[in-house]
Formats: C-alpha cells, sequence, structure tokens
C-alpha cells in the first residue's frame, strides 16, 4: 500500500503544544503516512521544527525521539520557572498558576511595564533549548516543507519562513508574546507572535503541497460555555477568540470555494480540493488560559498522553476517510 501524503497545520498555545507534541507521536507511528509539509505557529513552530529535524536525521523514529527530547528540556528549564502552581492551585487539583506569585506579578507587571523594561537582556531560555535539540542546517535539505508564520510588528502582517530561513530567531518570534518577550528583529524587520496573523495558515500548504488531506491540531478552544465575568476571564477568552479567527476565516473560505470553484480552472479550485480534518480534544476547554505558562513535567506529561489518546481516536474513526473525503463539517461554518 502506497504512503498517504498529508499536511499538518499546527496550533500555538504555549506549554499545551505538548498535547500537540502528543498527536505528532501517535501519528508518526502509522507507517503508511507520509508528512509533506507542517503549517506551524508559535508552540507548534516549534513541534513543526523539531519534527522535521528529527525527521531528516532518522526518519519517523528519529522524530519522535526529537520530540521526546524537546519536551523533556522544556520540562527541565520549567524547574526554573516563576510560573509554576500556586498552593492554591496544587489543592485544587488544577494546573493554572493563577495564584502563583510569579504569574500574579507578571500579570500586574504587564499593565505597567514592558518587557524592554524588565528584561533588558531580552533572556529566553528556549534559545539554549532549540540551539541543542534542532539542527538547522538539517531543515534546510530535509524532505518535509516547513511554513513558520510571525507577525510584523510594522505593518501587522503575516511572514511565513520556510525551510532555508529557519534560525532560532524566526521560532522565538513565531512564539513572542509581547507583554513577555522583546520583539524578535529579522531582516531589520520586528516581529511578534505569529498567532495574530495565522494560527496557524493553511495558504502556503495548498499552493506549495501537493498532498490535499490537511490534519488540523486545534488546542485554542473554539467554544466555551457561559460568559466570561471577571477581568482575566475576560481577557482570557479574547486572546482565544483572537487566536482562532484567521483559521476560522480561511476554513470559511475553503468552505465557500467548494461551492463556486470549477476544478482544475483556477487557484480557488485547489482551496476547494483541500480534504480538512481536525484533531483536538474537550479536555484542552476544561484547562484555564493560565496553563499555557505551565510547563511542569506532569502536566506536560499529561498532555501528550491526552494528545495520543485523541489521535488514536482519530485514526480509528477516520483512517479510511484520509485521502477521499473531509472529516471536518466546514458547511457548518457559513451557517454560524
Amino acid at each position: 500500500m502506497p504512503a498517504l501524503m498529508i499536511d499538518l497545520a499546527l496550533q500555538g498555545g504555549g506549554s499545551h503544544g505538548a498535547y500537540t507534541w502528543g498527536v505528532l507521536d501517535r501519528l508518526l507511528e502509522d507507517p503508511d503516512l507520509q508528512i509533506e509539509g507542517i503549517s506551524g505557529t508559535s508552540a507548534g513552530a516549534m513541534n513543526a521544527a523539531v519534527l522535521a529535524s528529527g525527521w531528516a536525521e532518522g526518519g519517523a523514529a528519529g522524530a519522535r525521539a526529537a520530540l521526546d527530547a524537546f519536551w523533556l528540556e522544556i520540562g527541565h528549564a520549567a524547574l526554573l520557572s516563576p510560573f509554576r502552581r500556586g498552593l492554591l492551585d496544587i489543592l485544587r487539583g488544577r494546573w493554572t498558576v493563577d495564584s502563583s506569585p510569579g504569574y500574579l506579578a507578571y500579570d500586574i507587571a504587564a499593565r505597567l511595564v514592558s518587557p524592554y523594561q524588565v528584561n533588558p537582556g531580552n533572556l529566553n531560555p528556549l534559545r539554549a533549548i532549540l540551539d541543542r535539540t534542532i539542527d538547522f542546517a538539517r531543515l534546510m535539505r530535509g524532505p518535509i516543507k516547513l511554513f513558520i508564520a510571525a507577525t510584523n510588528v510594522r505593518t501587522g502582517q503575516g511572514r511565513i519562513f520556510r525551510n532555508a530561513e529557519l534560525t532560532p530567531d524566526v521560532l522565538l518570534a513565531s512564539a513572542c508574546l509581547p507583554n513577555l518577550f522583546q520583539a524578535v528583529e529579522i531582516d531589520g524587520e520586528s516581529y511578534w507572535d505569529g498567532g495574530y496573523s495565522g494560527n496557524p495558515t493553511l495558504t502556503p500548504l495548498v499552493r506549495q503541497c501537493g498532498a490535499r488531506d490537511t490534519v488540523i491540531v486545534q488546542i485554542n478552544p473554539v467554544e466555551r460555555p457561559g460568559t466570561p465575568r471577571d477581568a482575566r476571564e475576560i481577557a482570557n477568552r479574547i486572546n482565544e477568540v483572537s487566536f482562532n479567527a484567521t483559521l476560522l476565516k480561511e476554513l470559511r473560505m475553503i468552505a465557500v470555494l467548494r461551492g463556486v470553484a470549477n476544478p482544475g480552472v483556477c487557484e480557488g479550485a485547489a482551496w476547494a480540493e483541500m480534504r480538512i480534518h481536525r484533531i483536538t480534544s474537550p479536555a484542552l476547554a476544561e484547562l484555564g488560559f493560565s496553563s499555557q505558562l505551565n510547563a511542569e513535567q506532569p502536566f506536560l506529561t499529561l498532555l501528550h498522553a491526552e494528545g495520543r489518546l485523541s489521535a488514536d481516536a482519530f485514526i480509528t474513526a477516520h483512517r479510511d476517510d484520509l485521502g477521499k473525503r473531509s472529516t471536518l463539517d466546514l458547511d457548518a461554518l457559513l451557517e454560524e
């Protein structure tokens, strides 16, 4: 049986990217799936680059080992993080850091001072981890096409970085939350988190990849019950809505084009021919937004396990749909 070519679209979401790690770990176990391209933003960009680097060295097994090593290092680095659960969160069995003294101090300081004042040296522990776990030279000649999104601060437009352009700075730019880190300068331009312009973007997968099955790994909840009441809940929900907006817009465009495009005649046909699939978990909506800053190893392990379960459920239910039909109901997006 020939390998089935698929693309991946990986959302960002801080430490919740460990859920995506679990999804990828399970997908990489399937010998019949071949990854052609990956679009990634923020934590999704990290997962994409680590996977592609490991794949270039040792195929699927190398990719799985590289992801394991990366997230293990993230967990070790979290031992020195100020964003650790407070006693109240631990006693209540929550993974949020809402009662963490470090998080509370950050939450207040972010309204008054900028990263340029509190972190003038622009220290970021992720840089050293990326240097140790990703072979950027291999990415340039690796078989998996990468499309990493960052947002140009000056123009507000997204920029897509491809394999030959990837550096630690590009990945840090894709994950640069402006209240936490200084903007990352690349080629004389400053960049913030790619989630503001594409989380993730599907456009390069359509235009530059031959695969017609795209699997979206979505870690930011689209829906939440009830209406947020306090200031933190409101701010958190605003972030979730804004970080999903561009993806939902592209999915709606695909749904529209399916109804009007003439196959084989225009670029719109390529969009219309895409088969879209989504892997997510309702468990992610139960986690508080601040838990995205919690990188304690037990939490990462929990997310990884949930990701594997979600991917396994997807493969069991939809393996035969790949290459034939979409499993995400795009028409429902047009009814909203």
